[in-house]
C-alpha cells in the first residue's frame, strides 16, 4: 500500500515542472510596492538611473516568474511584463486615491506616511490592485497568488477579478470579503466583516454576474452581508451594521438592522 503511495507521488512529480514558490512571487510584488512607497522599505534611491535599473530589473522577474509558472504556454511573456511597467504610473496615481481617501476619512490617520506604513486596508488594497492589473492582462495564477497573501496578512479578501474604482477606503478590514464579479464604484468605504457575495456557489454560475454592484459614494458598516450579482447599492447610501441585503436599494437610501435591546440594571431595583 505504502509502495503503491510513493509511486504514485513519485509519478506527479515528474509531470510538474519546478516553478516559483508563492514566496518568491509575493517578494517580486512587495519590491515592486516598496519601490512605489519607499515609507515601507530602507532602500531609498537617490539616483534615477538607479530606480530605473531596479524597475527593469523588476519588469525581468516579472517576466521570467510567469516563464516559470507555465501557466500560459503561448503568452509572450516579456510584452506582457512591459506592458504592465508601462501602465505602472496610472497604478501608482491610482493608489494615492485610495491614501488620501484612508487619511481623509480616518480621524485617527495623523499623516499618509502612516496610512501607508501601518494600514491593514491600504495593504490590502495595494495587492489587489497590483494583482488586478496582471488579471487585466490575463496573466493567469499571479493574481490570485499575490490576493491570497494579501488576504493572508490583513484577513481582508479581495478577488482580483473585482472592479474597484479610485478612492477607496477599507477601514479596520478584518473579515471583508470582495466576490470575483463585484464592481464598486468611487468614494466607497468598508467596514470590518462586510460581505459583498454571491447568492449561489454553483459551478455553472462560474462566468455570470454574481455579485453585487456598489455605486459611488457608499459607506458599508461593519458585518453588513449583501449578495446576488443583481443587488445593486445606490449612490450615496449608507448600509448600516448586520444589515442581510438580497435585493437592490435606491440612490440615497439609508439601510439598517433595527435590534431589539433591552438593558436591565438590577442595581437600580
Amino acid at each position: 500500500m505504502k509502495e503503491q503511495f510513493y509511486l504514485q507521488i513519485f509519478d506527479k512529480h515528474q509531470h510538474v515542472e519546478a516553478v516559483p514558490s508563492n514566496k518568491e512571487i509575493t517578494a517580486w510584488a512587495l519590491q515592486v510596492i516598496r519601490l512605489l512607497y519607499p515609507e515601507q522599505s530602507k532602500q531609498v534611491y537617490n539616483d534615477v538611473h538607479q530606480l530605473k535599473l531596479e524597475f527593469g530589473r523588476l519588469e525581468n522577474e516579472l517576466a521570467l516568474i510567469m516563464n516559470s509558472t507555465r501557466a500560459c504556454q503561448d503568452c509572450d511573456n516579456e510584452l506582457l511584463a512591459k506592458t504592465f511597467f508601462e501602465q505602472l504610473p496610472d497604478l501608482y496615481l491610482l493608489l494615492n486615491t485610495d491614501i488620501q481617501a484612508i487619511f481623509n476619512g480616518d480621524p485617527a490617520a495623523c499623516s499618509e506616511f502612516e496610512v501607508i506604513r501601518t494600514y491593514p486596508g491600504f495593504f490590502a488594497i495595494s495587492f489587489y490592485r497590483l494583482a488586478h492589473s496582471l488579471y487585466k492582462f490575463d496573466v493567469p495564477l499571479l493574481p490570485r497568488i499575490l490576493t491570497e497573501y494579501a488576504h493572508s496578512k490583513t484577513g481582508i479578501d479581495i478577488h482580483p477579478a473585482a472592479e474597484i474604482d479610485e478612492y477607496f477606503y477599507i477601514d479596520h478590514g478584518t473579515g471583508i470579503v470582495i466576490g470575483e464579479s463585484c464592481k464598486i464604484g468611487k468614494n466607497v468605504k468598508l467596514y470590518q466583516g462586510v460581505t459583498l457575495g454571491a447568492l449561489s456557489v454553483t459551478k455553472s454560475l462560474a462566468f455570470s454576474k454574481r455579485h453585487p454592484t456598489v455605486e459611488d459614494n457608499v459607506v458599508i458598516y461593519s458585518g453588513a452581508t449583501i449578495l446576488g450579482g443583481e443587488t445593486i447599492i445606490g449612490h450615496d447610501s449608507v448600509i448600516g451594521g448586520n444589515v442581510w441585503l438580497t435585493r437592490s436599494v435606491p440612490p440615497n437610501s439609508t439601510v439598517y438592522h433595527k435590534p431589539d435591546i433591552t438593558v436591565f440594571n438590577k442595581a437600580k431595583v
